[in-house]
């Protein structure tokens, strides 16, 4: 009798005991959130977001199993931005991935406490950070740098069409780097003996209004700054500049893939695989105000030469070496 009373208890104090320590295992794993927030859209960001999932992927995060990513596209449509940013920010999340400069503003006006991981031009320049060194806040992340690399876009225009003395510019005021791009490629022009033709456009009908303006009076050429609404109407731009036989140079591939004649910038790709080392660090406790804003390690030239035919160009031997990528 006495035995099989300790017993009971024994095997009852056994079981009170593993009850917790089961409930324990059986306690899901926190899955960490991310959103994803651009000004662009979802087919212009594809490449870079699976640029970011590469990365993170060979850090060991897979989407849907150890990481969840969530995205809001604006479409072009900078006013959009506020209500999108101040929607991901109210939700359970970790890191706001933004992907240009409007929506990095948008974020940093919705909070000052979530992290925010950022990919544009000119941080400090936009006000989104107090140095590349000491970002303060709570951004960081990769410059892209397209306003260090739009006075080489010039030139590379420039050795396509040597005669080319007029060179109009397509850039989106309402974007906080088009203006300090235009500054640069302003004091640059004058070496290389060129005049510049300023088009501001902010969405598809200024498009459709700049060209038609240049067909009255064509420039030898046009630059188009790098900016999400620009990249959203990419499409239509390039059969634009088809059209008016324009010999046009971009900030980023997707363009010249999508027909563009040529285009020079950060290998946005490469950037957003890269990433994702900020994103584990934050995920592991690190503050982004200790993160070092990183500059772009890689410039990427790409050359359609189909394009270039059609427009009866000639790309210059020198730039098909210097190519990182010729579109046949």
């Amino acid at each position: 009798m006495w035995c099989s009373t300790v017993g009971g208890m024994v095997t009852l104090m056994l079981s009170l005991l593993a009850a917790p320590l089961a409930a324990e295992a059986q306690q899901p794993k926190h899955v960490p959130r991310l959103r994803f927030l651009s000004a662009a859209s979802a087919d212009r960001d594809q490449p870079r977001l699976a640029g970011l999932q590469q990365g993170l992927h060979e850090l060991g995060y897979v989407e849907g199993t150890n990481i969840l990513i969530e995205r809001r596209y604006a479409a072009g449509q900078l006013a959009r931005l506020p209500d999108l940013a101040a929607d991901l920010i109210h939700r359970q999340v970790e890191v706001l991935v933004v992907g240009d400069a409007p929506a990095a503003r948008a974020a940093k006006e919705a909070t000052r406490t979530l992290p925010i991981m950022t990919s544009v031009a000119d941080p400090v320049g936009v006000g989104l950070v107090a140095s590349l060194a000491r970002p303060g806040g709570n951004i960081t992340g990769l410059s892209d740098f397209n306003a260090g690399v739009v006075t080489k876009r010039l030139e590379f225009v420039k050795d396509v069409v040597p005669a080319a003395s007029h060179i109009a510019v397509l850039w989106n005021p309402a974007n906080p780097t088009n203006p300090l791009q235009w500054t640069l490629t302003q004091a640059a022009a004058p070496a290389l003996r060129v005049t510049l033709l300023s088009w501001e456009a902010k969405g598809a009908d200024d498009i459709e209004r700049a060209f038609a303006a240049m067909r009255q009076e064509p420039p030898g050429a046009l630059l188009v700054f790098g900016d999400s609404m620009l990249g959203v109407h990419r499409h239509q731009i390039v059969a634009l500049a088809g059209k008016s036989r324009l010999p046009a140079i971009y900030s980023n591939r997707e363009t010249v893939e999508a027909g563009g004649l040529m285009s020079y910038g950060t290998d946005l790709v490469a950037s957003y695989r890269r990433a994702a080392t900020y994103i584990d660090k934050i995920l592991k406790g690190a503050k982004p105000a200790d993160l070092p804003v990183e500059q772009p390690m890689k410039f990427e030239l790409v050359l359609n030469l189909k394009t270039a035919k059609a427009l009866g160009v000639t790309f210059p031997p020198t730039l098909l070496l210097l190519a990182d990528k010729v579109i046949q």
